[in-house]
């Protein structure tokens, strides 16, 4: 069993560092680079050994919910306002149809497989997202307090996995975690705030496009950070003489000072170094260079990528767009990105180790509501995953024909969550964290790894 306890920012007298070092120096994206560094290896030797040091996932979180009438779940036999204004086209696998603006995954669903009944019965963003991003539930839309109640995927592999490669941070949010409806839960919950993710905060599509965390603030030289760090190791011995812990935080801080300095994670974010015609397979769009940038992450050793695709969630009343207007400005981007990134992973020798998953916190109504939108609906949606372990070129489970209900193999965010965590080697059913209340709490209490997908 494995327990992640403490506060391991915190000196010996209850003062963090935070208080002396800033974003853009030692700090990467609000969390503390030393409490990141320290925490894993506590965690690595408490599990004696990490499950797959190799593994990694890219997740294209498409906040708001994608419509899977429009996506992955098209239903061309449906009546007009069930179908909705796009048609459906034939993929390279038979059997299986994909919504008219995918045609470049339609290419490659032999690398695809398409979990079509996923469903936990909300319409409501705000527990979607938290049932999605964490397994559980979580508070309602008009909650008195919208806090994050248990870990994100992302933070749980920051956690139990740490990074694949010294010098990188385990877990990045790209190209930042803003927009959408209640996109709020990629974060640590009661994990310990040194997992939460490294947000770029930077649209990589974007010509002046420069991670602002892993260069030197303004006015800060080299010579200055070495004199910080000189400062702060004094202060550590001042405050904490004879603290066992002080060799091992030298340790810690040793490797964040070597992260900003060093090459590897500044060379991981430099997408200029992309050949322009791979650039453009992806789309200079953000969908498509944010997924060419969780590419050059994982490849790094990056453990944990969420590309935050949005804004998807199109009822038709202004100014949310209409379900056309929506999905002809969303889905072509999206459809392109994903293509180019599992293309990309394959000749790169990355597919097998790198898990794509491609999901929203629901989809949306089977029936276009009278402002030619659609509304929300979890009673049944689609998550794409694509890797080269698992068994792809499949659509698992089928809806009804109007696209409403599940008729053969439900799943549960659970499931998708224990298949994602199956394929980073952790079991989410014996991994504990203490919550706030310090009770020790499953990292999940339900959910199988797919069967369809992993034998």
């Amino acid at each position: 069993m494995i327990k992640i306890t403490g506060n391991p920012g915190a000196t010996c007298d209850g003062l963090t560092r935070r208080s002396f070092v800033q974003a853009g120096a030692l700090g990467v994206g609000g969390l503390l680079l030393p409490d990141l560094f320290r925490a894993r290896e506590v965690q690595a030797a408490a599990s004696g050994k990490r499950p797959d040091d190799k593994t990694a996932v890219i997740l294209i979180w498409c906040s708001g919910g994608p419509g899977h009438m429009e996506t992955w779940d098209p239903k061309p036999e449906a009546p007009s306002e069930w179908r909705g204004p796009f048609g459906a086209i034939n993929t390279n696998v038979a059997g299986i149809q994909f919504g008219e603006l995918m045609p470049e995954q339609a290419k490659i669903a032999d690398q695809l497989a398409v979990i079509r009944t996923v469903h936990h019965g909300l319409g409501d963003h705000t527990r979607g997202n938290h049932w999605m991003l964490t397994g559980w539930d979580g508070p309602a839309f008009n909650a008195v307090e919208v806090a994050q109640r248990n870990p994100s995927m992302g933070s749980a592999a920051a956690a139990l996995r740490g990074a694949n490669r010294p010098g990188m941070p385990p877990y990045v949010a790209v190209p930042h975690l803003r927009g959408g409806t209640d996109n709020l839960f990629h974060y640590h919950a009661y994990a310990g705030a040194e997992f939460n993710p490294f947000v770029a905060n930077s649209d990589p599509n974007e010509k002046e496009y420069s991670v602002r965390d892993l260069s030197l603030a303004r006015g800060l030289s080299f010579q200055r950070l070495q004199n910080r760090r000189a400062f702060l190791e004094r202060f550590d011995q001042l405050r904490c003489e004879g603290d066992a812990l002080i060799a091992e935080r030298d340790g810690a801080y040793q490797r964040a000072f070597d992260m900003l300095t060093g090459p590897e994670a500044r060379a991981a974010f430099d997408i200029s170094q992309e050949p322009a015609n791979l650039r453009d397979r992806y789309g200079r769009h953000t969908f498509g260079q944010s997924a060419l940038l969780a590419r050059r992450l994982v490849e790094a050793g990056v453990t944990f990528v969420t590309v935050n695709c949005v804004p998807w969630d199109h009822h038709g009343t202004p100014p949310q767009l209409k379900t056309e207007a929506g999905g002809k400005l969303l889905i072509p981007h999206l459809d392109r990105a994903i293509a180019a990134l599992v293309t990309d992973l394959r000749d790169r020798g990355l597919f097998d180790r790198v898990l794509v998953v491609a999901m929203g916190e629901f989809g949306r109504t089977p029936k276009i509501n009278r402002d030619a939108g659609r509304d929300h609906w979890g009673d049944t949606f689609s998550v794409m995953m694509a890797n080269g372990r698992m068994k792809m070129g499949q659509a698992i489970g089928a809806s009804n024909k109007k696209g409403e209900y599940p008729v053969d193999k439900a799943f549960t965010p659970q499931d998708v969550l224990t298949t994602v965590y199956h394929h980073l080697g952790i079991d989410p059913h014996s991994a504990t964290f203490v919550n706030r209340t310090g009770r020790p709490v499953y990292l999940l209490e339900g959910g199988e790894p797919i069967r369809e997908l992993v034998g």
